[in-house]
């Protein structure tokens, strides 16, 4: 050991494997500056940093999150997102997380959670939640805040059921709708738009040249901002909804006004189809029911679950995949190729035609005379 005294003040001098260490004592006499030597040494042996950094202090999930929503939540997302992410954050994740730091929330902790919620809440909504307090904790690991995110597993979720009308029913509905309601149901049903971009529709979006409607807008919670996903979607005109909408005037500004002459609305939209239906005499839907309809219809016409996803505008295929059920005709078609063709049976010197492929039923049932 190697303790030397310069101006006053007390130093340990060593070298260990090859390299020369030469620090003050936090300690200023010679006794301190030789077992300040001893713990160097045992720290260098051990392969540890000479000096360890300080532990950070690790901020609850509570201050955390309020950073996060000012400096990620409200910066990134949009406003439906940074309404749901808040809400969340207020209603369930704070009140269960919000005291423990961020490096206290195990897998355990989260397991807890969603048992607890599940006595009240669906798995999907659940799920909505995790997602919330995943990114949350997510951004703290990339701001330096944590280590690492807990394990967080997503519930099971049964397959989603969707209510849809069919053709007689669509037909009762716009029969019975007056305007605006009659404009915005025939968009809803031709076009397969969601309410948000009904309500931002604008007649600059209609190109009647090309026979198409522009979906670009979309308003959530009040405000213009662009389309899930941020997605532009080209959906053609049926000639139904051309004829339609090139006599309606005057053709500038929103597409879909309120009775008031304002933009649509939804809470006053809501009310108004929950009404129309009573009028028509059908269940009580929503306005994303017409939007299940428009893709229902087009699975049924065996159109492709490709060119619905973009009509849709869905970001998955998989999203899209829930309407495949309703073209079963063409699964149906597909397996008809496996069948063994049928030949002509003989029977009491008469031959009978069975499955030969010939449509017209009469001559199904007529027989041939050898």
């Amino acid at each position: 050991m190697s303790a030397i005294k310069r101006a006053n003040k007390w130093w340990t001098d060593f070298s260990f494997k090859a390299r020369r260490y030469r620090l003050p004592s936090p300690t200023n006499t010679r006794s301190g500056a030789q077992f300040y030597e001893a713990v160097l040494r045992q720290r260098l042996t051990r392969g540890e940093d000479l000096f360890p950094k300080e532990k950070r202090k690790c901020l609850t999930l509570k201050e955390f999150s309020e950073k996060w929503i000012k400096s990620y939540v409200e910066v990134n997302n949009k406003p439906s997102e940074i309404k749901n992410k808040k809400t969340y954050l207020r209603s369930c994740l704070l009140p269960f997380f919000g005291k423990k730091r961020l490096d206290e929330i195990s897998s355990l902790d989260i397991e807890e959670f969603k048992a607890l919620q599940l006595k009240r809440l669906k798995p999907k909504t659940i799920n909505g939640q995790m997602g919330t307090l995943a990114k949350c904790l997510k951004t703290a690991v990339e701001w330096g805040e944590l280590d690492k995110v807990p394990i967080i597993r997503p519930l099971r979720c049964d397959p989603e059921e969707f209510d849809y009308l069919n053709e007689e029913e669509a037909n009762r509905l716009l029969a019975t709708a007056s305007e605006p309601y009659k404009t915005a149901i025939l968009l809803a049903l031709h076009t397969g738009m969601r309410i948000g971009e009904l309500m931002a529709l604008n007649w600059e979006k209609i190109d009647f040249l090309k026979k198409q409607v522009i979906v670009k807008d979309n308003f959530s919670v009040g405000v213009l901002g662009s389309t899930k996903g941020n997605k532009i979607r080209y959906i053609p005109m049926t000639q139904d909804l051309y004829n339609h909408l090139i006599v309606l005037s005057p053709k500038e500004g929103f597409v879909l006004k309120g009775p008031d002459g304002l933009r649509f609305r939804p809470e006053c939209s809501r009310t108004n189809i929950h009404m129309i239906c009573d009028k028509a005499k059908l269940r009580q839907i929503g306005w994303h029911k017409l939007r299940h309809t428009f893709a229902s219809r087009l699975a049924e016409k065996g159109v492709s679950m490709t060119a619905i996803k973009e009509l849709m505008g869905h970001s998955d295929i998989r999203t899209t995949m829930r309407y495949a059920h309703l073209g079963q005709h063409t699964l149906r078609d597909a397996i008809k190729v496996l069948e063994t063709p049928q030949v002509i049976n003989l029977r009491h010197n008469s031959v009978t035609i069975e499955n030969l492929g010939v449509q017209n039923s009469d001559w199904s049932k007529r027989e041939i005379r050898p």
